[in-house]
Formats: structure tokens, sequence, C-alpha cells
């Protein structure tokens, strides 16, 4: 696996440049609904977006780049619908409960293409740092937004709850893509997970 990092939207200088990193982000979501992470294929990606297989590989240094990233762009559009309007709940267990729930039903509502990004996800390894601590980075964006409803500032212990429960979540996710629990169980686990650190 390549040591090369993905491209991000900030590291393109150029409105075609964005537009292409557009283009093989929506083939790569377009793919994986269909085929789940095994149709994910770099020149399958390539030809669907239109470029060419060498540009692929200059903006994404592999397929597990590719589809992490992909994970962190729908997180992007998750963290900012929630950023937008006020979050349900009387207390942040009951708020953050409420990201969860909504994100978690969008993702096994599209179950072939949450197989491929939380696939990618379990099997990135240190080459993909860079983009695994986006992902991190996103969700617990959202939840210390549900926790602290326009804080302005966090203490250490809010970010560390954040990342305890965002790793919870993700091991809930991982058990469900892979058969071991059922969506109704999953759910069940992140609450207790949440009720018990957010004792509020």
């Amino acid at each position: 696996m390549s040591s090369a990092n993905s491209l991000t939207v900030d590291d393109l200088g150029s409105a075609a440049q964005r537009d292409r990193r557009k283009r093989i982000l929506d083939a790569t979501y377009e793919l994986a609904r269909d085929g789940g992470f095994d149709a994910v294929q770099m020149r399958a990606v390539a030809d669907k977006a239109e470029v060419a297989l060498g540009t692929l590989y200059r903006y994404f240094p592999s397929k597990i780049h590719l589809l992490v990233s992909a994970l962190a762009s729908e997180f992007e559009h998750a963290e900012a619908a929630f950023r937008d309007k006020p979050i349900p709940g009387d207390t942040s267990s009951e708020r953050v409960i409420f990201v969860l729930k909504k994100t978690t039903r969008g993702l096994q509502g599209d179950p072939h293409l949450t197989e491929a990004l939380t696939r990618a996800f379990m099997f990135a390894d240190a080459s993909v740092a860079n983009e695994i601590h986006s992902v991190g980075m996103l969700l617990s964006s959202m939840l210390t937004q549900a926790m602290h409803p326009g804080a302005t500032e966090l203490t250490d212990d809010d970010v560390a709850i954040a990342r305890v429960i965002g790793d919870v979540w993700l091991s809930a996710l991982v058990a469900w893509v892979t058969g071991r629990s059922t969506a109704a169980e999953t759910g069940a686990h992140m609450e207790n997970a949440v009720r018990l650190l957010l004792r509020d």
C-alpha cells in the first residue's frame, strides 16, 4: 500500500481539480452502492469518473485511501447538517443518541455502501493515518456539538468522551456490517454506552 496521502479539497488549487475529486468520490459511491467493497476497483472508478487511472492514483493512492476518504466525506455532510439546525433532546445523552441513531439509520439504509466504507476503515493501516484522523475528528465534532450545543470551548474530558463514544459506535457498526449483530442490537449497544459515559 502506498505511503502517500489522499488529496483533500484544501490541497486542490483549482475548481477543475475539486470537481475531478468530487467526480471520483461520486463514482466510488455509485459502485459501492451497487456491489459493496469488492465492486470498488480503481480501474472501474477511473472509468466511471472519466479520469485517467494515473490521475486517480494521484488523488487517492489506493482503494483503501479512496474509501476511507469517502467515509470522511459522508461524515462531513452529516456534521454540517447537524451544525445547521438544533439537535433535539433535553440532555447531552439524548442529543448524542439522536445524532448516532440518525447517522446509523442513514448508513443502514444503504447497506452495500456502508459495507464498503466500514470494511475499508477496518482494513486501513498506518499509511491511511491522515484519512482515519479526518474521520475521527469529524465524528468527534458531531458528538461534541450534540453534547454541548453552541459551545466555543470544550474540555479535554469532553473530547475524550466523544472519542470513546465514536469508537464504540464504529465497533457496533462493524458488528452490524459483518452480521454479528442486528440493527436493533447495534442501537441498544450504542445507547448503553452513551448513557454510561454521559450520566446526565
